[in-house]
C-alpha cells in the first residue's frame, strides 16, 4: 500500500523550495512531524526521509526534537549494531 498526497498548484508554486526539491523536502517534513508526535519510530521517520540513521539523529538535534527511545529503537540499534 502506498498514499499518495495531492499538493494544489498554486500552494506547490507558493512553497520557498525549487521544484525538484519539493518532493523530497515534503517528506523530510512530514517524517519529522510524524517523528515528532510519536506517530512514526525513528527507523520508520528515517526511512521516509531516506537519509541515514546519523543524518536523520542530527536533524532531530538541530530542531530540538528529543529522540524516543523504546523496545523497538532498541531492537533497531542491536540489529544494526550486528550487521
Amino acid at each position: 500500500m502506498s498514499i499518495q498526497l495531492e499538493i494544489p498548484d498554486v500552494v506547490a508554486q507558493a512553497m520557498r523550495i525549487p521544484r525538484s526539491e519539493q518532493e523530497r523536502e515534503l517528506l523530510i517534513e512530514l517524517a519529522v512531524a510524524l517523528y515528532a508526535r510519536d506517530i512514526l519510530s525513528f527507523g520508520k521517520a528515517r526511512e521516509l526521509t531516506g537519509l541515514s540513521k546519523y543524518e536523520f539523529g542530527l536533524l532531530l538535534s538541530r530542531r530540538s526534537i528529543p529522540r524516543h527511545y523504546g523496545p523497538e529503537e532498541l531492537q533497531d540499534d542491536l540489529t544494526y549494531a550486528g550487521s
